[in-house]
């Protein structure tokens, strides 16, 4: 039966020296036909994590309102495109699309999301496609856990710092270590034994890309992150972490296409593309963009219906619970919002 495994195999039995980088070792296990999100992956409460979305239609409404406020500094324009990179399942573009949008009128919204097995549940209102626009825009752009998931190069310092690739022995995928002649210049000079840091290209990619596709509007990317200065001074698995069906997963090397591989987003690298031009957290950016308004709304209307209860009003008494978690500050409020303006 095909499995990532054995595409992995093949890659390195075809490949120069019987070695690959991690970074495509990680692009298959993830993305290949049989990865991780073209199979068992996805996101929701009987999925393998929870993302801001699926914490409920709260997270929607309040990108609704930044699209609302970014749609009127522009002067209103007649076109206003929406493009949500990795949309997954379709479940913001649901929440965005259902809320209160007074730019309703203008807006096409993109979901773009490489797994056909995703892209076969998105909503019919909005256009569904497995690759980035071609024409540049006027709109957002807007990526919630996606840069977490690119692929990415990852240096070991081993007395000199040497890039990680995998090979494979007596059926199993082990890590070794090769001097490259393309070192970052800024990789610390002498960290710890052991100290690891990835090159995160691809995401520095994707965020040029977007930006040159993007004539006004913005950028914006909810993450986990942190800089590589301070990655250099943590345990690894502080930063690269799997999961699976909400739990921790195994070593990273380990069953393929099975897992989540997934990495905190260094704010730095990011950076080196060009400077965003506000970096803020999760529970602070929701709040100035008027969610606290949004769970007033929704408190008031179920104290005038909690006698007798419709729908709509159990919908809007649960922006309460999901306020609490889009802002926990141990969790998904901790996450950093960064938003490039053009």
């Amino acid at each position: 039966m095909p499995s990532a495994a054995k595409q992995i195999s093949a890659a390195i039995t075809a490949a120069v020296n019987n070695t690959i980088s991690f970074e495509k070792f990680m692009e298959l296990s993830l993305y290949s036909e049989n990865g991780f999100y073209n199979t068992v992956g996805q996101a929701g409460r009987r999925g393998d994590f929870i993302t801001s979305p699926e914490v409920g239609p709260l997270f929607g409404a309040v990108i609704a309102q930044a699209i609302d406020s970014r749609w009127h500094e522009l002067g209103r324009p007649e076109k206003f495109t929406i493009v949500e990179v990795g949309a997954g399942p379709g479940t913001l573009a649901r929440s965005v699309l259902k809320a209160d949008l007074k730019c309703r009128a203008a807006v096409s919204y993109v979901a773009v999301e490489t797994s056909l097995a995703q892209r076969s549940l998105h909503p019919t209102d909005v256009i569904s496609q497995d690759q980035m626009p071609s024409e540049p825009f006027v709109g957002m752009i807007i990526a919630n856990e996606l840069l977490d998931n690119l692929p990415f190069r990852l240096f070991v310092f081993d007395n000199q710092w040497q890039e990680a690739f995998v090979v494979e022995r007596d059926g199993k995928f082990l890590e070794v270590l090769q001097a490259v002649d393309d070192l970052p210049a800024w990789l610390p000079q002498n960290p710890p034994h052991g100290t690891r840091l990835p090159l995160q290209q691809q995401a520095q990619k994707w965020l040029a890309s977007g930006l040159q596709l993007l004539e006004h509007g913005s950028l914006i990317i909810f993450d986990y992150c942190m800089t590589s200065e301070i990655a250099s001074t943590k345990p690894w698995r502080d930063w690269l972490r799997t999961y699976r069906q909400h739990e921790l997963g195994r070593h990273y090397l380990t069953q393929p296409g099975e897992q989540d591989i997934t990495s905190h987003v260094m704010i730095d690298q990011l950076s080196m593309v060009t400077e965003p031009t506000s970096i803020s957290r999760q529970a602070d950016w929701l709040v100035e963009r008027g969610m606290n308004t949004l769970v007033n709304e929704g408190r008031n209307y179920w104290q005038e219906r909690a006698a007798k209860p419709d729908l709509q009003a159990l919908l809007m008494r649960s922006r309460i619970s999901e306020s609490e978690s889009l802002c926990d500050r141990d969790g998904l409020g901790s996450f950093s919002v960064l938003e490039w303006l053009k």
